[in-house]
């Protein structure tokens, strides 16, 4: 009783249909398997220019699968579109051709899925058809579709229910689709390079390999807290250790911190290890990534993203972080200076610091705050400070500075990457270092990971790593403006 005083005319319609269904014509609502042979974008390939007089004289039977998404006629003649993964196309249904199989269409509501047997045809106009010579009922839709299939514009509805944005914007379909062949393009690059892809655990006991707030749970056996992972980088240099020379990870991260249009709690990253590889080497495996990813969608490696024309056909520029914010601003961060000398320059410029703040904290400050958003084409960042790197190796020529680079294009970070420090004992002195900065209140600050710290005095090669955000890569290749629009179900707060 409950759920019928939920319904509405239309859904109360559609149930009578579905009785009719079984009481007038014997068919289940909700069918059974189906061959088709045919998808719509493949015929349209094949048959588009083709003439009239030509599809007539080498007829052609197809059977077609989908979803219902339009119908116009009544009586004796009815069209209708139906839509498959690959696309649209017509088709012609005609009581005379088809006697009892016509009402299967005839009461057929927009959203039902129909099986279509048929011959290739065109219209007068000149439309790609279907002339339908069997029809077969495969499910009942017990809802009216969104909008007449013109979209959704709710932004809060297209995100809480992704399976409607896909049906009604085609926009939301074939970004998604482009997701997956960026992914796979990646893949094939990385595979293609002797990388070996793995996968390292999401619980862990210890969180670690990024400055971030993790999600906490407790394992009820063990009696024991863990983590859900905020990177993957620690177990992946494992495996470097292990004899993996090269090894690749995408995989979903967890970050307990806030949502906007580049961050949900969980997403999807690419990291990477190289052994006798150094930041340099990474550079050109970076380039190497996004030109594969990007081809997949943009052929000739030009994008626009929200206006902006971005060329990944060239090579992307390649900045010393101190030179850059030197370029900004006129302040120049090359001499030794003192905390306080570093602190005064941050007053005169209106930079907030924190007071466990060290010079290579406020240098990083200053490259936040003048220089990141001016960075429109892709430009590899180097020369962070040792202060907000504390995975990568020291520069050898001033160890103020790190062997690790951030790229950015628009005006955003889409990689970070370093020459990765295998000194155990200097790693231990940073473990340490962000240690003493958590109890200062740094509550992103990683702590001391002894069982990696075992691992690297067993011994790593030189190696090289990277990061790549997946989700802004796609945001950036597909033109979307949020991370949610990138992400099939992103996290919301409960209606």
């Amino acid at each position: 009783m409950a759920e019928e005083k939920a319904l509405n005319d239309q859904m109360v319609a559609r149930r009578q249909k579905m009785k009719a269904l079984v009481d007038d014509l014997s068919i289940d609502p909700f069918g059974h398997r189906f061959d088709r042979d045919a998808l719509a974008a493949d015929l349209h390939e094949q048959y588009d220019e083709k003439t009239q007089e030509e599809l007539e004289a080498n007829p052609v039977e197809v059977i077609i699968a989908g979803r219902m998404v339009a119908k116009r006629g009544a009586g004796k003649v009815i069209f209708a579109d139906v839509r498959d993964r690959s696309g649209e196309i017509q088709v012609y249904a005609r009581r005379d051709d088809l006697g009892d199989n016509y009402p299967i269409i005839k009461r057929a509501d927009l959203g039902d899925f129909l099986g279509i047997k048929g011959q290739v045809m065109k219209t007068e106009a000149g439309e790609l058809t279907i002339l339908v010579k069997h029809l077969t009922h495969l499910s009942k839709a017990l809802r009216p579709m969104p909008d007449k299939f013109h979209g959704i514009s709710d932004v809060e509805t297209r995100y809480r229910k992704r399976y409607l944005d896909l049906i009604a914007n085609k926009e939301s379909l074939t970004r998604f689709q482009n997701r997956s062949k960026i992914v796979s393009a990646i893949r094939a690059f990385m595979d293609g390079h002797d990388f070996l892809e793995v996968e390292t655990p999401i619980l862990q006991t210890q969180a670690g390999g990024a400055a971030a707030k993790p999600f906490i749970t407790h394992h009820n056996a063990l009696n024991i807290d863990m983590y859900m992972r905020i990177a993957t980088e620690l177990y992946l240099k494992r495996l470097v250790v292990g004899g993996m020379e090269r090894v690749y990870e995408i995989g979903r991260i967890f970050r307990n911190e806030g949502m906007d249009p580049k961050h949900n709690p969980e997403f999807t990253t690419l990291e990477s290890y190289a052994a006798y590889w150094d930041f340099t080497d990474v550079m050109d495996e970076t380039e190497g990534i996004f030109r594969a990813a990007a081809k997949v969608v943009h052929p000739d490696l030009q994008v626009n993203y929200q206006g902006t024309d971005i060329d990944l056909s060239k090579p992307f520029a390649r900045k010393h972080m101190v030179d850059l914010i030197k370029e900004k601003t006129g302040v120049d961060f090359w001499p030794e200076m003192t905390v306080e000398e570093a602190r005064q320059l941050a007053d005169e410029h209106h930079v907030k610091y924190e007071r466990y703040w060290q010079v290579g904290h406020i240098i990083n400050e200053f490259f936040d705050n003048f220089v990141e958003d001016t960075l429109e084409q892709p430009t590899f960042v180097y020369g962070h400070p040792v202060e907000v790197s504390p995975l990568a190796k020291k520069n050898a020529d001033d160890p103020r500075f790190t062997d690790r680079f951030e790229l950015y294009i628009v005006g955003s970070e889409f990689a970070n990457a370093f020459t990765e420090l295998n000194d155990p004992i200097d790693q231990r002195a940073r473990f340490e270092a962000q240690a003493a900065e958590r109890d200062n209140g740094n509550d992103e600050a990683e702590g001391i990971d002894e069982d990696f710290l075992e691992a690297l005095e067993y011994g790593m090669p030189p190696t090289g790593g990277l990061g790549i955000g997946i989700d802004r890569l796609v945001m950036l290749l597909t033109d979307a403006a949020s991370i949610r629009d990138v992400v099939l179900f992103p996290t919301m707060r409960p209606e």
